[in-house]
């Protein structure tokens, strides 16, 4: 898809996420249309991203001046006319089934057949609210975090009825336009980023109300800890480099208290011998045991430069492990004992 043959992106809900979801697009070079039904909004949405794109070239994250950036953007006073040849399509109004199942009716209507529709969605499923349409087939979730132009993962999740081909041109079209796209399997409520989120939420709210400790504490752990050593490796990756040996290993000796904080929750989850075997099936492929230490160094050296840059000073450029033969790019970097 390349400008010039596509209708370009058209975005329906002009709010914080409409506004982010306008950067990413128009930033790759996609021409843009934004529509919302209340015309305050509307009329809020084009002096929105000319602040946002004017804090981004501050800190020299936009390739281009923002007036070349904002020349892709337009607001559309019609539904039907930001649909109008629009080959993908980004809804963003609120969490309510009733309003996206109507809103997905109209699209579904005036969009050209083989446009894409996806939703913003952060936990309703596809199948909740386009399940009934004659084009369900070119529905899903497209997720993404919020605000989308600064924080790249999108979740894509098909319905059991969304075209395959579907799935892949969206995959490809976040990939093109920067973002990190992630497909995820099968559909499940709340997708991978607020189950994640939600299970952290969980825990500080019950710690809070048993009086561990207070809000700002339990905040100062994540940002200070947890938080910024998963801003370079996830949870899987996180145990796997903490105990030599791998996840195997983090398993054999932090599962079961793992397994008991769970069951104060009435959770009990256990990671048994073929699940901890599949998980580390996963990583082995990603990272062999052999470049452990390397990895190990790249963590470090990636925890090293973000600590000087909140420090307000560059450091060296982080050390880029040897690229791993056969893995997929995300891995094709280089690989501490202790939690």
């Amino acid at each position: 898809m390349s400008e010039g043959q596509d209708g370009g992106v058209a975005l329906v809900g002009g709010g914080s996420m409409g506004v982010g979801w306008a950067i990413v697009f128009a930033r790759a070079g996609l021409t843009v249309r934004v529509h919302d039904a209340s015309a305050a909004v509307r009329r809020a949405v084009l002096p929105a991203v000319a602040e946002r794109l004017a804090a981004l070239a501050a800190h020299g994250l936009l390739a281009e001046v923002p007036r070349e950036v904002m020349a892709r953007v337009s607001v559309a006073d019609s539904l039907a006319a930001a649909l109008d040849g629009a080959v993908h399509v980004q809804e963003n109004v609120p969490e309510r089934l009733d309003l996206k199942t109507s809103l997905f009716r109209a699209m579904d209507e005036l969009a050209r057949p083989d446009a894409v529709l996806a939703s913003s969605t952060s936990s309703l499923p596809a199948s909740e609210f386009a399940g009934d349409l004659p084009g369900r087939a070119r529905c899903l979730v497209a997720h993404p975090a919020n605000p989308p132009h600064l924080l790249p993962i999108v979740e894509i999740v098909p319905a059991p009825f969304t075209d395959p081909e579907v799935a892949e041109r969206t995959r490809a079209l976040m990939a093109r336009v920067g973002q990190a796209p992630v497909v995820l399997k099968r559909e499940v409520n709340g997708f991978i980023y607020n189950r994640l989120q939600g299970a952290v939420l969980r825990e500080a709210y019950w710690m809070l109300k048993e009086g561990i400790a207070d809000v700002a504490d339990i905040d100062r752990v994540m940002t200070s800890g947890l938080g910024l050593r998963w801003s370079i490796v996830g949870p899987f990756e996180t145990a796997d480099l903490n105990y030599r040996g791998g996840l195997e290993e983090h398993a054999r000796r932090m599962g079961e208290r793992y397994r008991q904080m769970g069951a104060e929750h009435g959770q009990p989850d256990e990671w048994d011998d073929a699940l901890v075997a599949r998980a580390a099936a996963e990583r082995r492929a990603l990272l062999p045991l052999e470049e452990w230490d390397a990895r190990v160094a790249w963590r470090d050296a990636r925890l090293m430069a973000a600590s000087a840059a909140a420090a307000g000073h560059a450091g060296p450029a982080p050390y880029n492990a040897p690229a791993q033969e056969g893995a997929p790019d995300s891995a094709r970097r280089g690989t501490g004992e202790g939690a």
